[in-house]
C-alpha cells in the first residue's frame, strides 16, 4: 500500500510539463502563458485626453472662473482616431474627444462641463493645471517591457492587455486532448431502459465535465464490457491521437478487472493507495501514452479525480497554484475513519462573519456509491492516516470545492 502524497507525486510526473504552442487570443482563455510577453507598443501609445473637453495651454486659461470665463476660438476637432493632428497655436484652444491624440503646444484638458461647448468659439469657466486630464505615453506599459509574465493565467483582463500591446497570438501551454473511457459490462447509457443487474453510466459524464473545466479537449468511450480483447479493440487504435486516457473501472481486485488485466505488463502499475474511498489506482504508458486508471464508483471517481488528476494536471499545463484551498473548520458531528487510510469525506461547510473558525458537517456516509451526497458538499473533510476517529467540535482540515 503507497501513500495519497506518493501517489499524486507519481501522477504528476507522469504527466509532466505541456509543451507551447501558439493560439490566437480567442483560443487562450484560461490557459497558461508559456512565456513573457513584451509589449510591442506603449500603453497608451501617444498622449490622449482623458476626457471630452478642449485642448489648452494651461496658460491662456488661467484666472478663468464662473464669473470671469476666458473666451477662445476654437482651432480644430480631434476626434479619437485623428492622425494629423496640427500644433496648437497660441490663444486658442482644440476641441477634443476622449482617446483622441493630444496636440502639441498643449499641456492640459478642461472638460467640457467647465465651458459653454462651443464650436467656434468656446467660453470657458474653469482654470486647468498643466498635465489635467492627459494620459501619458507609456503610463500603463512601457515599450520594450514585459507586459506578462510565464505562468500568467489568461482571463480577460490578460487577453486585453495581450491585444492593446499589440499581440494577436500567444504562446500557451498546449491543452491536452483526452480520452476519458469507462469499464464494466453492467453500464448501460441512458435512456435506454435498465434490466436488473445494470445500471446507468455516469462516470464519464462527471470526468469530461471536470477535464473540461481544467481546459482539456476530451473525447469519451462509454460502457466498455469487462473483456480484455473487446477493450484493447476498443481503445488502442485511439491511442496515436491523445495525450493521456483516463479510465473507471476494472481496477481493484476481483475476477473481472479488465483495465488491470489489460494492461499489467503493457506499462500500467497497478496500486492499493492508502486512502478511503479510492483505494485501487494505476497508472503508468501504454504504447508511451499516459494512462490514469481510476476505480470504479463514483464518489471514489470524483475524489481520485481530485486527489491526483487535478494538481497533476494542472502542474503540466503551467500552473502554479495547484491545490485546492485548505481551511480548518470545527465539525458538527462526530465521524470515525479507517486506521492508516486518510479519509475524504463528503461536507457542507459555512464560516459566519465573526467566527474564527468556520464549521463542517458530513454529507451521506463513506460509501463510495453516495453520488448523491456529493451533489450537496461544497468540500471535502480530509481525515489523516493517523486518526481512527474525531468528535463534534474537534477542529478537522477542509478541502474547499
Amino acid at each position: 500500500m503507497i501513500s495519497v502524497d506518493e501517489h499524486r507525486a507519481t501522477v504528476t510526473e507522469l504527466l509532466g510539463t505541456r509543451p507551447a504552442v501558439e493560439l490566437p487570443l480567442a483560443d487562450c482563455a484560461g490557459l497558461v502563458l508559456a512565456e513573457d510577453v513584451r509589449a510591442q507598443v506603449s500603453l497608451p501609445p501617444f498622449d490622449n485626453s482623458a476626457m471630452d473637453g478642449y485642448a489648452v495651454r494651461s496658460v491662456d486659461v488661467a484666472g478663468a472662473t464662473e464669473d470671469t470665463p476666458v473666451e477662445l476660438p476654437v482651432s480644430e476637432d480631434i476626434p479619437a482616431g485623428r492622425t494629423d493632428v496640427p500644433a496648437l497655436l497660441p490663444g486658442t484652444v482644440d476641441r477634443i474627444m476622449t482617446g483622441a491624440p493630444m496636440p502639441t503646444g498643449a499641456d492640459s484638458v478642461v472638460i467640457v462641463e467647465r465651458t459653454d461647448g462651443g464650436t467656434g468659439k468656446v467660453r470657458i469657466f474653469a482654470s486647468a493645471a498643466p498635465g489635467a486630464h492627459i494620459r501619458r505615453t507609456g503610463e500603463d506599459v512601457a515599450a520594450g517591457t514585459v507586459a506578462l509574465t510565464a505562468g500568467t493565467v489568461l482571463g480577460p483582463a490578460q487577453l486585453g492587455l495581450a491585444s492593446a500591446v499589440g499581440m494577436d497570438r500567444l504562446a500557451v501551454h498546449a491543452p491536452p486532448k483526452v480520452l476519458v473511457v469507462s469499464t464494466g459490462t453492467e453500464l448501460v447509457l441512458p435512456p435506454e431502459p435498465l434490466s436488473h443487474g445494470q445500471i446507468y453510466e455516469s462516470n464519464s459524464v462527471m470526468l469530461v465535465a471536470a477535464l473540461k473545466a481544467l481546459g482539456a479537449r476530451v473525447e469519451s468511450v462509454r460502457s466498455v464490457a469487462d473483456d480484455v480483447e473487446r477493450f484493447r479493440a476498443a481503445i488502442e487504435p485511439r491511442l496515436a491521437d491523445v495525450d493521456l486516457v483516463v479510465t473507471s473501472g476494472g481496477v481493484s481486485a476481483g475476477a473481472y478487472e479488465v483495465v488491470k488485466d489489460a494492461l499489467t505488463g503493457a506499462g500500467v502499475q497497478f496500486s492499493k493507495v492508502a486512502m478511503q474511498p479510492g483505494g485501487p489506482q494505476g497508472c503508468g504508458r501504454w504504447n508511451g501514452v499516459p494512462v490514469v486508471t481510476l476505480p470504479g464508483n463514483p464518489v471514489s471517481v470524483l475524489v481520485s479525480f481530485e486527489a491526483f488528476l487535478r494538481p497533476a494536471l494542472l502542474a503540466s499545463l503551467g500552473h502554479t497554484g495547484v491545490d485546492r484551498q485548505h481551511v480548518r473548520a470545527n465539525l458538527t458531528e462526530s465521524l470515525e475513519s479507517p486506521k492508516g487510510k486518510r479519509q475524504f469525506r463528503r461536507g457542507y461547510y459555512t464560516h459566519s462573519e465573526g467566527q474564527v473558525t468556520g464549521v463542517v458537517g458530513p454529507r451521506g456516509g463513506p460509501g463510495s456509491h453516495l453520488l448523491a451526497a456529493f451533489t450537496q458538499a461544497n468540500c471535502l473533510i480530509v481525515l489523516p492516516e493517523d486518526i481512527t476517529g474525531v468528535a463534534e467540535g474537534d477542529e478537522v482540515d477542509v478541502l474547499l470545492l
